[in-house]
């Protein structure tokens, strides 16, 4: 199994976990902030299997019905997680202002701050797992579900200083307070796994780094004229371009063949973590402006 697969299996694990402690310390207790975290911890465990499943799906050979493969599972997972993420924020908030508007009462403080001093531990290690995999991989799923893990992080930590103050101050009209900031935070990290989603699934072009480096190896080819009509887009980690390259109308087709297989290689070297699929046409002479016009 990928490491990315064991990823998810073991955040939906973690989730589970989650789920379970902070949902029972939530009703006992009252406090909309532990609720507010419970949700999301749900939400997390959803989303984490339905990642592995995507991850599951996106390695599958390209076949006849799919001839690329199915990698845009990945960014299509990603607008997916950020769509529910946004969506438990907006009932989170909801919750909160309620509680604001009616009154809130927290019970078993002691038990409430424990839960989270449990969850803040066990979703720091989730992270720094998560984060190490993606790192390894650069995988979007995982990726994205490390960002997601981490806002949790932060969230927790959010949840934990507000119920200490509440024991000390007795004010309880933080902990709906909080709930607020925590569900406008959520949407906040929830944007750019949609927007970055969306892009992939419109085929955007890589971005300008990644765009130089390939330009910057292009123009260090010695054996070509010029080039022309590059294009580039990412389909989860996969990356597929296409270039026009233009040679001396003497140049033989072999000569062309080779020095396009060298700058392939040269492409592939470029991005080691991603499969680089390069289209790479051979032009005998510059056509550019024909093929603009037709």
């Amino acid at each position: 199994m990928r490491i990315e697969k064991k990823a998810t299996l073991i955040s939906t694990i973690v989730a589970f976990l989650l789920v379970t402690f902070k949902l029972t310390v939530g009703i006992i207790s009252g406090s909309v902030a532990v609720l507010a975290s419970a949700i999301d911890s749900l939400l997390d465990m959803v989303v984490s299997l339905f990642n592995y499943f995507a991850l599951h799906n996106s390695d599958k050979e390209p076949d006849e019905n799919f001839n690329f493969g199915r990698r845009k599972l990945e960014p299509l997972a990603a607008v997916i997680e950020g769509t529910i993420i946004s969506l438990s924020a907006l009932f989170i908030l909801y919750t909160a202002i309620s509680k604001m508007v009616q009154g809130s009462v927290i019970e078993h403080l002691d038990l409430s701050v424990g839960v989270m001093v449990a969850s803040l531990v066990i979703t720091a290690g989730l992270v720094f797992f998560l984060n190490h995999v993606a790192n390894k991989t650069g995988n979007m799923v995982i990726a994205a579900d490390a960002l997601h893990y981490k806002t949790d992080l932060l969230s927790n930590g959010a949840v934990l200083i507000s119920l200490v103050f509440i024991s000390f101050t007795e004010y309880t009209f933080i902990d709906p307070l909080l709930g607020i900031g925590i569900s406008i935070y959520m949407i906040y990290s929830a944007f750019p796994l949609i927007k970055e989603g969306i892009l992939m699934l419109l085929d955007a072009a890589l971005d300008s780094d990644s765009v130089a480096k390939i330009t910057k190896l292009l123009n260090s080819q010695l054996d070509i004229n010029s080039y022309h009509d590059l294009r580039t887009r990412r389909s989860g980690s996969d990356i597929y371009l296409s270039v026009h390259i233009v040679f001396s109308i003497s140049t033989s087709l072999y000569d062309a063949h080779m020095v396009g297989d060298r700058i392939e290689l040269g492409l592939k070297n470029l991005f080691p973590e991603n499969n680089v699929y390069a289209l790479i046409h051979l032009d005998p002479y510059d056509d550019s402006e024909e093929e603009h016009l037709s």
